[in-house]
């Protein structure tokens, strides 16, 4: 790269697109670099999820027009259009798979090159996985010069055995492509997956954390994700099944109440922590059917019931901590983030329940000071994916497509994202049932003129087994009985 390239692309405004698909909610953003390395968000839309069941998409025509709305009310809101994002991954489908690589180089005198690196991860890909398995991250773990061990940048070294160990993160092959049939069908190409816990911990996470070993809890809507940092390295990823919806149910169930009531009883009134609810008070729920009565809810009754699911959600998360085997090398303590974060006094739970440092993560310490309005908790995966965009965008300057501009205020805009084609089966013709008049029968009428030649070749036919002789017989005894 020559050093006005350099030059062209640093004055050039860097964008970065991110899609993070969650269970309860699809974010759209659109981001920038200052020249202070922070993000600006030049802006971002949300609308609630559609089609999506546990963090896997599950109808990508229903999640396909929730995204292409996201996409078209942002860019016309900015005027920029784009056609490449970075998109999160997740879900239970996710599974890390050890693995473990050489090569021999040709001369011990010559330094450990990136090109020798690369070769090894190129290597490390080649990995026979079950069926129906696709890879999504190579991550290496350490490197191994000759008997040199724990190694995290073998570059510039001397050796002739290089072998690194990698954690390589599968997913299926289906869940993919679901997924990837929700973006494209918007008219947009996905230029990278990431898997979103990796995404969350660059947006809520400190270097001295990840060495001292942490483990980030991003709690969503209907799954929580988990990650261990040890020694800078991601050591273990998990997801737990249940999130914050699990909790939005219970208070349905416990209280009679419609799923939107419920939600918003959990974010204006709920409490994780029992003990910190006010004693005697009771909010009062208006009935929204004619001739129903008010509900009356205690607010130390609705903490009990969010903190006996939070605790089952807690021991989950801690058996996957302990099961990573770095449970007794976590000297950050955890990292609650995610929408499930932001419920109230969670954090003094968590601390309650394990004996360990928490604190809940916000992502804006990657934010220039006017993005305050996305500093919290439910978007630091978008977040997060802005980040790993601009990492790709250092790595590969010139492989991401540039942005369009537009005025939005002008009569003419541009044609949005196609829609989908949804294939509608033609629905069948009513079926209609007329009264008919009845018709006079008409008698039926027998021809007896040819009976006996009728009734002879039956006969014939039935004894078409027997032997020659015997058939003869039968047919003169049956000809004289017709007689």
């Amino acid at each position: 790269m020559s050093l006005n390239q350099n030059n062209n692309m640093e004055s050039k405004p860097q964008f970065v697109a991110a899609i993070d698909v969650g269970t309860t909610k699809i974010v759209t953003l659109l981001g920038k670099r200052n020249e202070n390395k922070k993000i600006e968000i030049v802006g971002f839309t949300r609308r609630d999820s559609k089609g999506i069941r546990r963090g896997e998409v599950l109808n990508p025509e229903e999640a396909s027009n929730v995204v292409r709305d996201t996409i078209i009310d942002l860019q016309k809101r900015i005027g920029i259009i784009f056609s490449e994002v970075f998109v999160g991954i997740a879900g239970q489908h996710i599974r890390i798979v050890k693995s473990r690589n050489y090569i021999n180089r040709a001369s011990y005198d010559d330094s450990i090159t990136a090109a020798d690196v690369e070769q090894l991860k190129r290597d490390a890909a080649n990995i026979a996985l079950d069926e129906g398995k696709e890879i999504i991250h190579i991550l290496p773990q350490s490197y191994i010069v000759d008997n040199e061990t724990d190694i995290f940048n073998p570059i510039g070294m001397l050796g002739k055995r290089l072998e690194a160990n990698y954690n390589i993160v599968v997913g299926n092959m289906d869940s993919i492509k679901r997924i990837k049939k929700c973006i494209t069908q918007t008219g947009l190409t996905i230029k990278e997956f990431i898997l979103e816990p990796l995404a969350s911990s660059d947006a809520v996470l400190y270097d001295e954390e990840r060495e001292a070993g942490v483990a980030l809890v991003d709690i969503g809507g209907g799954t929580t994700d988990i990650a261990v940092f040890y020694d800078k390295v991601l050591r273990h990823s998990a997801v737990f099944p249940y999130g914050g919806y699990v909790v939005t149910k219970d208070i349905k169930e416990a209280y009679g109440l419609s799923e939107q009531y419920a939600e918003e009883v959990k974010l204006q009134f709920g409490v994780a922590l029992s003990d910190a609810a006010e004693e005697n008070k009771v909010i009062v729920i208006p009935a929204r059917i004619p001739g129903r009565e008010p509900k009356e809810i205690a607010i130390r009754s609705l903490a009990h019931i969010i903190q006996a699911r939070m605790e089952e959600i807690i021991d989950g998360i801690m058996f996957e901590i302990e099961n990573s085997g770095y449970g007794d090398k976590l000297g950050s303590g955890i990292v609650i983030t995610g929408g499930g974060a932001m419920l109230k006094h969670l954090k003094e739970l968590f601390n309650f329940h394990t004996r360990l440092d928490v604190r809940v993560g916000y992502p804006g310490a990657h934010l220039s000071g006017d993005s305050d309005n996305i500093n919290e908790p439910s978007y630091a995966t978008g977040v997060g994916l802005l980040m790993k965009g601009f990492e790709f965008m250092d790595k590969h300057p010139y492989e991401l497509a540039d942005v369009e501009f537009f005025d939005p205020n002008a009569k003419t805009a541009p044609p949005p994202p196609p829609k989908p084609e949804l294939k509608v089966e033609e629905e069948p013709e009513p079926v209609v049932f007329v009264k008919k008049p009845k018709v006079a029968k008409p008698e039926k009428s027998f021809d007896f003129s040819n009976i006996f030649d009728r009734f002879k070749s039956k006969v014939n036919d039935f004894f078409e087994e027997a032997e020659p002789k015997s058939r003869m017989e039968e047919v003169e005894k049956a000809e004289e009985l017709v007689r």
